[in-house]
């Protein structure tokens, strides 16, 4: 049995309490290793080490810095097979889909390494003569990461590699249910030349963790993707410090089905929408509207379809879905599909703990004659369970979709481009597909969302550096001369 250490300042340390936790497979309940569980004393220690890295990382020019970043993106290129399998025995999700998770750490590594030949700012003229103008962006300090297991690699890739180029160091927390992916990463970045201290990793629960990084004095901004709940505790206790917070919280994305669809390439982007990772995803397509003119065909063909689902172990090649990530997790989704028949949803297809299987695995499930306002169509499941919606019209289906607290991801499928536009310019959402499912973002375009879905920040693309970073404004004025912005422009004779 492998055991793992804090990495705090370049080292591999033991966390001061000694104590570990256990990482286990979520499809055969094994037991794959033991991780240190750091403290807050620990915390403080990464704090320290970060602090003091800042101020040589941050002054190393960021061309330079991108060069590690480009060997790290070399390096997960090289040993994409070998962290794919280590996530499905760590997560659970299909070879095919971890396959994708290691890429997206690859892409926005690539991505987040040219920034250092960019960090665009603004040049602008002035309104006095013998006066120059213009922005610059600055590193924040010392950021606190907090990142969830549904994406063990390419979330903290999303974060971690623009926060780096920016020239901020990092106190790292991976989730416990996902740590090992987190620590490859790490080697990658230390192996590719990152200097200590710029990147700390501390494992252990959120409560004592998670908590002693948002507390933390010295920590200047907090970057978490997680559940509604805790990031609204988070946004709190952060604001006490006055510390930058941006949030990518929950989602429950509407899939629009419109009469004039193609139905057999709704229904493969469906499929893959909410049951692709187990339904764990944010963008999973929890809710699918369908035009009563088309639901009995979509209905009966859906349901066709996903029977042919292949439950089971993410590592066999011939498997379509994986196990649920943990316990407390199973019985959640089991219990929102208690809650969907007690509400009087119909349910026509699955809905059960898989037994015979010794994982976590639950029944990709179906329920019908599901009204908006019920709660497996309101709340965030986070499971394989998909709620079929009826419409009678365009503006009725984008009524039911913006009828949730969330706002993130959403889907139309439509052959009339009005539909599109209206989609685009109605549904509250940061993201709209066009006859394709609300998951498979790339990182080079924003990601994020609107309403309780966080709190207005974006991660990725350009937006990713604008996280990371603050903005300074500068004026060279080289009159050799007093001038008075406004008031000089005001007295001016034109």
């Amino acid at each position: 049995m492998q055991e793992y250490k804090l990495f705090i300042n370049g080292e591999w340390v033991n966390s001061s309490s000694g104590e570990t936790f256990d990482d286990i497979n979520p499809a055969t309940l094994e037991v794959i290793a033991k991780l240190h569980k750091a403290t807050e004393e620990d915390v403080q220690r990464a704090v320290d080490s970060a602090h003091d890295a800042f101020e040589k990382w941050s002054r190393t020019p960021a061309p330079s810095r991108g060069k590690i970043l480009f060997r790290a993106a070399r390096m997960l290129e090289e040993r994409k097979e070998e962290l794919a399998r280590l996530m499905t025995i760590e997560m659970g999700k299909i070879l095919k889909e971890t396959r994708g998770d290691v890429q997206e750490a690859i892409d926005i590594t690539y991505y987040a390494a040219g920034e250092g030949r960019r960090l665009l700012g603004e040049t602008t003229p002035s309104e006095l003569p013998d006066k120059f103008s213009m922005t610059v962006r600055r590193p924040i300090g010392v950021i606190g990461l907090i990142t969830p297991w549904n994406f063990p690699i390419a979330i903290p890739a999303w974060k971690i590699m623009p926060a780096l180029i920016s020239g901020n160091t990092i106190v790292f927390k991976p989730a416990s249910d996902t740590p090992l992916l987190s620590i490859e990463l790490v080697k990658i970045l230390a192996e590719a030349g990152l200097p200590k201290g710029v990147l700390n990793l501390v494992m252990g629960e959120g409560s004592t963790v998670g908590s002693a990084i948002v507390h933390n004095k010295g920590i200047r901004a907090i970057s978490f993707t997680g559940s509604v709940d805790t990031g609204k505790w988070i946004l709190g206790e952060a604001s006490r410090d006055m510390k930058r917070v941006s949030l990518e919280l929950g989602g429950k994305n509407p899939v629009i089905v419109m009469d004039d669809a193609n139905l057999a390439l709704a229904i493969d982007g469906v499929l893959w929408g909410a049951f692709g990772t187990t339904g764990q995803r944010c963008t999973a397509a929890s809710r699918v509207i369908v035009h009563e003119k088309i639901l009995p065909e979509f209905q009966k063909r859906l349901i066709e379809r996903t029977k042919q689902l292949r439950l089971g172990n993410g590592i066999d090649e011939t498997t379509d879905v994986g196990p649920v990530i943990n316990n407390s997790q199973l019985q959640k989704v089991a219990k929102y599909v208690n809650i969907g028949k007690e509400e009087g949803a119909k349910l026509v297809l699955g809905g059960n703990i898989v037994k015979p299987l010794p994982g976590y695995f639950f029944e990709p499930t179906i329920f019908t004659d599901v009204s908006p306002d019920m709660r497996i169509a309101q709340e965030e499941i986070f499971g394989p369970v998909l709620s079929l919606i009826s419409a009678a019209s365009l503006d009725e289906a984008i009524g039911i979709a913006n009828s949730v607290i969330y706002g993130l991801s959403s889907s139309i499928y439509t052959e009339n481009i009005k539909n599109s536009f209206m989609a685009i310019e109605k549904i509250e959402a940061g993201i709209t597909y066009i006859n394709a499912p609300p998951i498979g973002a790339e990182i080079h375009l924003p990601f994020g969302g609107v309403k309780a879905t966080g709190n207005g920040t974006r991660e990725a693309g350009t937006t990713a550096i604008e996280e990371f970073t603050e903005l300074k404004t500068v004026y060279f004025d080289y009159s050799g001369k007093l001038q008075k912005a406004q008031i000089d422009v005001a007295q001016e004779k034109l």
